[in-house]
């Protein structure tokens, strides 16, 4: 079967990709009913998820380019293709500025571009004044209101959260550009505003009193990703061209893509939603990978868990109102918000009776991408050579049912991490020896892709660390002041593996012991 569909990947202005014929999956109904939504929308979702391209569908729409859509949903429910100024800015290319006269310039040079096609007036020498000024000269010389686009409004403050200092200053600069948004609304017929994540205290959050936030809104919950629907529909010709490269069914493909990529969920209603960036890459690529984690791990997200001391072994089932979650993020007591909007934990579950919502990792490419990014500053231990190291020989040792081998080689890969300054400081953040060996293993397990999960709760108290294989459930209690043998003792007198003795799996126990003189295994009881 030979490949003749061209994928859109890294192409995010709707113009070029319809006019160049590449797949595209239809929202345009969902972008037509956001225009009536309210004159103020926002919408947060994590980066490469398609948020540029919805700005630029919505920047085609306003300018009235209706043979962009044809043939597409969008054509059944608008019949005026009326033309209206369109300011469209990417903040994006603010990202990486350094200073808040650096920040004041790069706002100058995006409104530059406008000034050319509608003049400029006098005294305006901030972003503020020169944005008002525009707006108003828009709708002077056309006669129409004006459709505002801003995308990634707040990539030039995510690497400022550490700094605040810094990110007041970034702050004040921006309510000055956001906060002509309100002072001219009369002159805006709408407006559009997209981010992953929520800062309250810009103006466009604190003095624009009727934004719409349709962030966690059922009915767009899939105006960006694709849903499990698109796919075995618009995407069944991809999904059957993958499945000829990997020699499977496209049953069986599907099911692959399906843990790799899919999960994401977000609102309370929602479908499953599809990765689109690293689905479209897959099947440009054909070979499934992690593209997610192409440019790395945020290091503003890592900051703020280090900042927060955020649990990572929790990530798997958090259970929490959405007010945790999605709140601002300058009001963040934890590092849950920005997991959430950045796309590294989502909605798992809701329960409508008491409000809270079950939280979790959304799928294998992200509990992949992510342990490697975490390991070396959870665990001082380098993730690319946890996962082609020690975590291969784990997995072929519990493949063969092996344990004292899997344990061997845990001892001798803990036994050859260098005793340095950082790995003692990573011992002491924790608040026991236990509990950073529950990490290790936590990160060292998720690397194989399999269910880790520690701190257990059952009947008896809670259990270390349980890790599930397809055939056999494996339960940890970690002792760094004790035995092996009373660590087993442990699991046996309280219980801790009897939820799984009925689930059809081999249940292994097995006790260890950590030695706190030279960090590693000691000990281990099989049972």
């Amino acid at each position: 079967m030979n490949n003749v569909r061209k994928y859109p990947v890294g192409i995010q202005t709707f113009e070029r990709l319809r006019k160049e014929n590449y797949l595209y999956i239809d929202k345009t109904d969902l972008v037509w009913s956001i225009t009536k939504e309210s004159p103020f929308v926002f919408l947060s979702r994590p980066r490469r998820f398609g948020k540029s391209l919805l700005t630029t569908t919505l920047d085609s729409y306003f300018k009235g380019h209706k043979e962009l859509f044809e043939g597409l949903k969008i054509m059944d429910l608008e019949t005026e293709w009326e033309q209206y100024p369109v300011l469209h800015f990417d903040l994006s290319v603010a990202k990486t500025e350094t200073s808040v006269d650096g920040l004041r310039k790069v706002l100058l040079r995006l409104l530059n571009g406008y000034k050319t096609i509608y003049g400029e007036g006098d005294y305006e020498d901030s972003p503020g004044a020169l944005f008002s000024g525009i707006i108003h000269r828009a709708y002077e010389k056309t006669g129409k209101q004006v459709a505002v686009i801003i995308d990634e409004y707040d990539a030039p403050l995510l690497d400022k959260l550490h700094l605040p200092e810094l990110l007041d200053g970034f702050s004040n600069v921006m309510q000055e550009f956001f906060i002509q948004l309100k002072a001219n609304e009369a002159l805006i017929r709408f407006c559009f505003i997209t981010g992953i994540t929520k800062f309250s205290q810009l103006s466009i959050f604190s003095t624009i009193n009727n934004l719409t936030n349709i962030s966690m809104d059922s009915k767009y919950a899939a105006i960006c990703g694709i849903t499990e629907e698109e796919l075995a529909t618009d995407m069944a010709i991809d999904i059957a061209m993958l499945a000829e490269e990997y020699e499977c069914t496209p049953e069986e493909m599907h099911d692959k893509l399906k843990k790799q990529y899919d999960g994401y969920r977000f609102s309370e209603v929602s479908p499953d939603i599809y990765n689109p960036f690293s689905l479209l890459k897959c099947f440009n690529q054909r070979k499934i990978a992690n593209y997610w984690f192409e440019s790395g791990t945020p290091t503003f997200l890592i900051r703020q868990m280090q900042h927060f001391r955020t649990d990572i072994t929790a990530m798997d089932r958090i259970e929490e109102p959405s007010d945790a979650f999605d709140r601002p993020t300058e009001a963040m007591d934890t590092a849950l918000p920005l997991l959430y909007q950045s796309g590294y934990i989502t909605i798992k579950g809701y329960d409508r009776e008491s409000d809270i919502y079950t939280l979790g990792i959304p799928n294998n490419e992200v509990r992949l991408g992510f342990t490697r990014g975490l390991l070396p500053i959870y665990v001082g231990i380098d993730g690319p050579n946890v996962q082609k190291g020690l975590a291969l020989k784990l997995w072929q040792a519990l493949k063969k049912n092996d344990i004292d081998l899997a344990m061997q080689e845990m001892k001798a890969y803990f036994a050859g991490l260098p005793y340095v300054e950082g790995f003692q400081k990573k011992l002491a953040e924790v608040k026991n020896y236990e509990g950073f060996y529950e990490w290790s293993l936590y990160l060292i397990f998720s690397m194989l892709n399999v269910y880790v999960r520690t701190q257990v709760k059952c009947a008896g108290g809670r259990t270390d660390v349980v890790v599930l294989m397809p055939d056999t459930t494996y339960v940890f209690e970690l002792k760094a002041n004790g035995t092996a043998k009373e660590a087993l003792d442990q699991i046996n007198s309280k219980g801790y593996a009897l939820p799984y003795e009925t689930e059809g799996r081999k249940v292994v126990k097995i006790g260890v012991a950590f030695e706190r003189e030279t960090m590693t295994v000691g000990e281990w009881v099989v049972k």
